[in-house]
């Protein structure tokens, strides 16, 4: 058994090294190619600007909404990925296989 599995990954691993390598200079459209590179700005100004930002009542409303649309997404996520049932069924279908 050990043996298949390591003539199995040493064939995986030599047909991964047979692929093309992508072509990635065809990702950057001529659009980004002939754009110029973007402005340096002082830091006084950086500062200058975010000082213009200010923080309402509703960009907080708004924030704590998303922490809490995304905690509940978390906890979601922390659940089983297998329910039960089907963990069952996979357990008898190894054990038939043995």
């Amino acid at each position: 058994m050990l043996r298949h599995t390591a003539l199995f990954a040493l064939t995986a691993t030599l047909l991964a090294g047979c692929s093309d390598f992508p072509e990635l200079d065809a990702a950057i459209t001529p659009a980004a190619r002939m754009a110029g590179y973007p402005s340096l700005v002082p830091i006084p100004q950086i500062l200058t600007d975010a000082q213009d930002v200010q923080i309402t009542e509703q960009s907080v409303a708004n924030l704590q909404g998303r922490v809490g649309r995304l905690q509940a997404r978390a906890a979601r996520l922390r659940g089983p990925v297998v329910d039960s049932a089907t963990r069952a069924r996979m357990r008898k279908a190894i054990a038939r296989h043995r």
